[in-house]
Formats: C-alpha cells, sequence, structure tokens
C-alpha cells in the first residue's frame, strides 16, 4: 500500500499550524543556550532521544494499536495520558491545538471510522496521528518515523526564523538526525506505554519560561 497519504498529512502544507510553534526553542535561543548549530545540533538530538517526541512516538503507537483493534476505552485512555504528559501550559496547547486542527481537517478530507471514536475533540497530535494511520492501514513504523521527521523539521524551520542557523546548516542538521530518528521510531514500534519516560529538565524550562517572555514570534 502506497504511504503517501502520511507524506501529506504530515508536511508542512498540513493546517495544523505546527509553524506557530518553537517547543521552546525561542526561549532557549533569547538565554543563550543555542547560540549556534553545535549547541542546536545537541539540543535537537537530546530532545529526539529523551523528550517529547520519544514520548510523542510511543503514544502515537499505542494510539495506533487502539485505533486498528476499534477499541475506544484503549484510545481514550491514551488520549488522556497524552494531553496529562504535556509539561507545560504551552506545551498542552501545542500538542492539543495541533490535534484538533488535524483531527477536524482529516474528517473532511480524509475520514475514516477510528475518529469516530474520539469522543472530544481536544486531543493531543499524536494521538490523533496515530488513530489517522491505523485508520487509513498506514504501516505503523513509517508513521512514526514521518512523525518525528515532521516534528524535528519543525524544529529546525524554527531555528531559522530565529537565526540560530542558516538553509544549509539546517539541512545538513535534518541529514544527521535521520539515523536517529530511525532508532526511536523502531524503538516506539516496539515499545508500550512503560517505556515512557522524559529528562529533558532543560528544554521543560524553556518551555514555562517562554510564557511570560518579553518579545516573542512563537506561541511555543
Amino acid at each position: 500500500m502506497s504511504e503517501l497519504p502520511l507524506a501529506v498529512w504530515l508536511s508542512p502544507s498540513f493546517p495544523v499550524g505546527s509553524f506557530a510553534y518553537s517547543h521552546g526553542l525561542e526561549w532557549a535561543h533569547e538565554s543563550g543556550d543555542l547560540d549556534g548549530e553545535s549547541a542546536l545540533r545537541n539540543w535537537l538530538a537530546t530532545l529526539l532521544e529523551s523528550g517529547a517526541p520519544r514520548n510523542d512516538a510511543l503514544l502515537l503507537a499505542e494510539a495506533y494499536r487502539a485505533a486498528a483493534a476499534l477499541d475506544r476505552a484503549r484510545l481514550e485512555a491514551v488520549a488522556e495520558l497524552a494531553l496529562a504528559l504535556a509539561t507545560s501550559r504551552e506545551r498542552r496547547l501545542e500538542t492539543a491545538s495541533q490535534g484538533r486542527a488535524f483531527v477536524a481537517t482529516m474528517r473532511k478530507a480524509w475520514p475514516c471510522a477510528a475518529f469516530d471514536l474520539l469522543s472530544t475533540d481536544e486531543t493531543a497530535y499524536p494521538i490523533a496521528v496515530g488513530a489517522a494511520a491505523a485508520g487509513h492501514a498506514m504501516p505503523l513504523r513509517p508513521s512514526l518515523e514521518l512523525f518525528l521527521l515532521a516534528f524535528m523539521s519543525n524544529l529546525v524551520s524554527a531555528a531559522l526564523k530565529l537565526g540560530i542557523i542558516g538553509q544549509t546548516d539546517g539541512q545538513i542538521l535534518l541529514a544527521a538526525l535521520l539515523p536517529p530518528i530511525r532508532v526511536v521510531a523502531a524503538a516506539a514500534e516496539a515499545g508500550t506505554l512503560d517505556d515512557l519516560g522524559h529528562c529533558c529538565f532543560r528544554a521543560d524550562l524553556a518551555s514555562l519560561s517562554h510564557e511570560t517572555q518579553y518579545s516573542r514570534l512563537f506561541r511555543s
């Protein structure tokens, strides 16, 4: 089966508003944590392997399995957990707003029975993507890989807008992130909710501090 729908759903043109969020990068840059390509590379690699993207991949995989089984209770449980795991008000806004926009667009353009299992419009983004992938019989591994790539691509785009790096360095950075993206996706495919964990405290502090940042471009 063609995986082209995944490329459509996770492209920058899909109307979820991801361009409005920096996941705390804006404050990290303002504070001096991210002063160039090397610091950004380390920040994103650590975030991918130990932060919200890794957890989101595990949550997406669980939502995928629940939706594939048409298990409403299981899907609702992981959807509730995904929102509860947001470590700041802006992180919750980021995932809930994108999830809501994703579901609204999918229901009109790419309807499937899996969305009928979602009992609320406030759905975390990885849960919405997992339900869509299962509902349209997309394979789980590519769904995870493209979701993580879209996550990292959006952060690199935010870094470009903030002037941390230039366009060529952005592409070099994305190329370097592909191997760990594959590793994290494979682990999420084989993992369970027991594997959830998070230890990117500086990124969490960046998100919390961004809430009161005086001048800013992004919503998170």
